[in-house]
C-alpha cells in the first residue's frame, strides 16, 4: 500500500520535483538498525597485544653480570659503580684534627657580651680555653662569635697559636713563685709527691693541662675566671731551671 501511495504522489508531480527529490534521496544519510545480538550469541572480543618498543637500557639486552653493577640498588648511593667502593666518608674531614689529638683543651668560661652601635647593640658570646699537652705545654686563647660553638672554636685556635712551655720536675715547679694579672694575684708553692693539685677551678685547669700533679696555691684578690687564669699562667712561665739560673749568672750548675 505504502509503495503504490509512493508511485502515486510521483505521478502526479511535475517532472522539475522529481529530479529534486531523487537527487535528495542520493545524497540523504542512510539509517542502519541497530542490530540484536543474542546474550549466547557473543563471541569474546580479541585485544591485540601492544608491541613493547626495545630500549637501550631493556633488560632483556644486558646480562645478570652487566647489571648487578650498574642498575642494582644494593650499591651505596655515592657509588653506582662497578668496583671498590669511594673514599667519600673519608673526605668528610673526619681526619682533619687528627694532628692536634696531642691538645686536650678546657672550657674555662663563657659570657655574654654586648657592643654599643648606631642602630643599637649588638650581642654576643665569649669564651676563654685553656689548651695543653700535659707534657709542659699549655695555652689560653679568648674568641668572640654570634655562636658559642663557634666562639669556643676560635679561643681554641688563638690557645694553639700561643703555647707556652713550663718548667717542672717529677710533677711539681722547682720553685715557689708569684704570678700577678692585673687585679688577680697567685701564689705557688712546690708539694711532695701525692699532695695532689690544691687550686681553684680557673687555676686548676691550667695547672692540669701543663702536666702538674703536686702543687699548692693561694689566690689574692680579684676572682676573675680571666685575670686568675692568666695571672697563673705568667706565675708558671716565670719558673727557671737551674741551667737557665746558672746560665744567666755565668756560672755551672755545681758552683750555684
Amino acid at each position: 500500500m505504502a509503495e503504490d501511495i509512493k508511485k502515486e504522489k510521483a505521478v502526479d508531480m511535475p517532472e522539475e520535483n522529481k529530479k529534486v527529490v531523487a537527487d535528495a534521496e542520493k545524497t540523504a544519510p542512510v539509517k542502519k538498525e541497530p542490530i540484536k545480538v543474542k546474550a549466547d550469541d557473543k563471541e569474546p572480543v580479541k585485544t591485540e597485544a601492544k608491541s613493547e618498543a626495545k630500549s637501550p637500557f631493556n633488560k632483556k639486552d644486558f646480562s645478570k653480570e652487566q647489571t648487578t653493577g650498574v642498575f642494582s640498588s644494593e650499591q651505596p648511593r655515592y657509588n653506582r659503580t662497578k668496583g671498590k667502593k669511594s673514599d667519600f666518608k673519608k673526605d668528610r674531614g673526619r681526619g682533619q684534627h687528627r694532628e692536634d689529638s696531642e691538645f686536650d683543651k678546657t672550657l674555662v668560661g663563657i659570657r655574654r657580651v654586648s657592643k654599643a652601635v648606631k642602630g643599637g647593640s649588638t650581642r654576643r658570646f665569649s669564651a676563654t680555653v685553656v689548651v695543653g699537652d700535659k707534657k709542659g705545654r699549655v695555652g689560653i686563647g679568648i674568641g668572640k662569635a654570634s655562636e658559642v660553638p663557634m666562639a669556643i672554636e676560635k679561643a681554641t685556635a688563638e690557645a694553639k697559636k700561643d703555647l707556652k712551655t713550663i718548667n717542672m720536675i717529677n710533677g711539681t715547679i722547682p720553685h715557689n713563685t708569684i704570678g700577678k694579672f692585673r687585679a688577680s694575684k697567685i701564689l705557688m708553692f712546690s708539694a711532695k709527691p701525692g699532695t695532689g693539685i690544691i687550686a681553684g677551678g680557673s687555676a686548676r685547669a691550667v695547672l692540669e693541662l701543663a702536666g702538674l700533679t703536686d702543687i699548692v696555691t693561694k689566690l689574692h684578690g680579684s676572682s676573675n675566671k680571666i685575670n686568675v687564669v692568666k695571672a697563673t699562667l705568667v706565675a708558671l712561665t716565670g719558673i727557671k731551671s737551674k741551667e737557665q739560673i746558672a746560665e744567666k749568672r755565668g756560672k755551672s750548675v755545681d758552683e750555684i
